[in-house]
């Protein structure tokens, strides 16, 4: 399992909707893409430390949006009460 499948959770669906595995899969792989960013390259001239942090953050939003995108895709309508 990968870091990404891991934080979003992709073998977690229990209604086996299509789209909440399609999201968590996308979600998924973007967060293995960033994962890959190297902490020598040339073109970084931040610090270890700092791309460390910035590659969390950034998979967090993933992560979170992944959570929001799952909720709008899942959650029922309300149910609306007569006065």
């Amino acid at each position: 399992m990968s870091k990404g499948e891991y934080r979003v959770g992709t073998d977690f669906n229990p209604t086996g909707e299509f789209m909440v595995t399609h999201i968590k899969e996308l979600a998924a792989e973007l967060i293995d893409v960033i994962e890959k960013i190297s902490f020598d390259a040339p073109r970084h001239p931040a610090s270890h430390g700092e791309i460390v942090r910035l590659k969390a953050l950034a998979q967090t939003a993933i992560e979170e949006g992944a959570m929001w995108a799952v909720k709008a895709a899942t959650k029922p309508a309300p149910e609306m009460k007569e006065d």
